[in-house]
């Protein structure tokens, strides 16, 4: 491999052992982490990390028990987005150079963003920057920007208009946190009607990002609006982008307001016991016996450098715009965590790992 002699021994990271109760509780940051010294293999990159961004994933498989003792390596540093330049990279990236900015996701359940340097394995989650985007922009890009781009594209590729009428009709449930935003904006660039949901605080926001329809779940009964809209705005959905979870009436009653053919495609999943069993009674109720009368797919997010140019060359071209809360120092990364769990973030946390 080639590398810059500058390349520290030691680096900044927030790490912990062990979660006796919460990820942010357990979150230690250590001034003198070693930076790997072992050779790169072929594909891999030594990143020096300047920015992450958090995403549900990096708490909720940290905390499930038997994942977060036995399949994560310890310490463990947590997130998996990162933007930041190549320090180092093995012989068989050879369109990376030291010093290049790049971005993407790392392997999970391995982790390791929330470092000063950490190494990117897998080819497809490591590419290159474009002139444009900014880096704070592009760390949102790993696992939000290409869940939304792959929980769209692929399926309205499939989707056939017989009417007049060919804009495809999309719901995106939960227009307003990290993969909400992209969805809506990658939805309507790809010519789609887009209906979402958010709360009262954000309904002007999701409008502004070009959905058609807005519905405020706090004031209105999700299910009830959709089919209205279906009935009075060029009828049923084609698909569905679940980004909220849950076994709820917005999947059990989907056949009110989406085709025969629509499918419901659901984002990430809940890790929980409680969440097994939703996703059971999904899989295993029988239609006739008043099971879910549409398809559903669930959708986790795997590296795919395609996607990443696609979606990077959005913002660049200012189809796609992100939006950002607030971005933490890394001391700061427990409380990032904290309001992430909320369930209440604008946009994306954004963490500035590299002073």
């Amino acid at each position: 491999m080639a590398a810059p002699a500058s390349i520290p021994t030691t680096m900044r990271a927030q790490q912990w052992t062990s979660i006796p109760t919460t990820l942010s509780a357990a979150l230690r940051l250590n001034t003198s982490a070693p930076v790997t010294s072992k050779p790169l293999k072929p594909d891999q990159v030594l990143v020096h990390v300047h920015y992450s961004s958090l995403n549900p994933v990096d708490y909720k498989i940290p905390e499930f028990p038997l994942v977060g003792r036995l399949a994560i390596s310890k310490p463990a540093i947590p997130c998996v987005d990162f933007c930041g330049t190549v320090a180092a990279a093995g012989s068989g990236r050879q369109d990376l150079s030291p010093g290049q900015w790049v971005f993407g996701m790392l392997d999970l359940p391995a982790f390791g963003a929330c470092a000063e340097y950490v190494v990117a394995s897998n080819k497809e989650g490591c590419v290159a920057l474009p002139d444009g985007v900014k880096p704070e922009e592009a760390a949102t890009i790993g696992v939000a920007g290409l869940t939304a781009y792959l929980s769209l594209i692929p399926h309205l590729s499939k989707i056939v208009k017989t009417s007049n009428d060919s804009q495809p009709r999309v719901f995106i449930n939960g227009g307003s946190g990290g993969t909400g935003i992209y969805a809506i904006q990658i939805a309507k660039a790809k010519g789609c009607f887009v209906a979402t949901t958010c709360s009262a605080r954000n309904v002007e926001l999701c409008y502004q990002l070009g959905a058609d329809q807005v519905i405020d779940y706090t004031k209105q009964d999700v299910v009830a609006a959709l089919e209205k809209i279906a009935q009075s705005q060029g009828g049923p959905f084609d698909l569905v982008v679940d980004n909220v979870g849950g076994a709820t009436p917005v999947y059990w009653q989907s056949h009110r307001y989406l085709t025969p053919t629509g499918k419901f495609v659901a984002v990430g999943g809940d890790p929980s016991l409680q969440g097994v069993v939703d996703f059971a009674k999904i899989f295993l109720w029988p239609r006739f016996l008043g099971g879910g009368q549409r398809k559903y797919v669930i959708f986790s997010a795997v590296a795919n450098a395609e996607g990443y140019r696609v979606v990077a060359e959005m913002l660049a071209e200012g189809k796609v715009r992100v939006v950002i809360e607030e971005i933490y120092g890394l001391e700061d990364l427990g409380r990032a965590f904290e309001r992430l769990k909320t369930g209440r973030v604008r946009g994306k946390l954004v963490i500035k790992v590299t002073e």
